[in-house]
């Protein structure tokens, strides 16, 4: 995707259908690169044979332009802004509107429900996307967008534990929520992993940690030695490709954390499939201006 797109609010729905239409029928190169990886050093006939279709399925998506999984999921949407800038208040009132058009002419399926609870009919055009807005240092403009099916999310959990479970309470949550979880979200998986917040945040902290590439390591020594801990643990577990067996369950675990109340210990866990769809895309802020 080498287009250009102004922070306009026809801009970012401009960049939000190309989005949509580009992640749905191609993985994210990193997450290839994982793959291929993967297979070098794979000793499970089972699993090798996965990680083959798995880049299979990958290149027939690229060349026939068709989606790479069923499940073409949810839209999530995040901008964001730097501080230095001012925000137009309508910025994503055109966002449904390019994800309905995105889905329709990319032949995707519809798979959001009007009411979770109480109306769970179809929309029939995978609206509404759930969009956020956040002011980030600087004065960039980047918006994410992910297409996120339905088994991963599910595949997810939020825990909150007592402050004195510490870095081994952690690391339970993320085995147990793997052990039980993984082999339904299609893995070989990204894990993303929150701690800190609260309730509500630490599970958006979780899923902005898959936006981080594959083989990126966290910003402090600290977080990436911890990273490197549950990666070789979640791996340990043999579920491998497919859940059929190997000894890649996943291609990264990513941690972000952050402060907390003193008597808290927020821990969330989502899953990134193996058919992680998603694109980062820099908004030209040229209509901003300065705070």
């Amino acid at each position: 995707m080498s287009k250009t797109y102004e922070f306009t609010p026809e801009g970012v729905a401009d960049a939000v259908y190309d989005a949509i239409r580009h992640c749905a029928t191609h993985p994210r190169a990193d997450v290839l690169a994982g793959f291929e990886q993967a297979l070098q050093d794979e000793d499970q006939p089972r699993g090798c044979t996965v990680l083959e279709q798995l880049l299979e399925n990958a290149r027939i998506g690229h060349e026939d332009g068709v989606p790479i999984c069923q499940d073409t999921g949810t839209t999530w949407v995040r901008l964001e802004v730097g501080r230095q800038l001012s925000v137009p208040g309508n910025i994503l009132d055109l966002v449904d509107d390019a994800v309905a058009r995105a889905y329709a002419d990319g032949k995707l399926r519809m798979s959001v429900l009007r009411d979770a609870l109480l109306d769970r009919t179809n929309t029939t055009n995978n609206t509404p996307a759930f969009s956020e807005v956040a002011l980030v240092p600087g004065n960039g403009v980047t918006l994410h967008v992910m297409l996120k099916g339905g088994g991963s999310d599910n595949a997810s959990r939020v825990v909150m534990l007592a402050p004195g479970a510490g870095p081994e309470g952690v690391r339970k949550v993320v085995l147990d929520c793997v052990r039980e979880k993984a082999a339904n979200a299609c893995p070989p998986l990204i894990v993303g992993v929150g701690v800190g917040g609260t309730f509500d945040r630490v599970a958006g902290m979780a899923k902005h940690a898959l936006l981080r590439p594959v083989g990126s390591p966290a910003a402090s020594p600290e977080a990436a030695a911890f990273e490197a801990e549950l990666l070789e643990a979640v791996n340990g577990t043999g579920i491998g490709p497919g859940a059929l067996g190997g000894s890649c369950t996943a291609l990264a675990v990513h941690v972000e954390t952050g402060p907390c109340h003193i008597a808290a210990l927020p821990v969330a866990v989502n899953m990134g499939c193996s058919a992680m769809r998603y694109a980062s895309i820099q908004i030209i802020p040229n209509t901003a201006k300065e705070a």
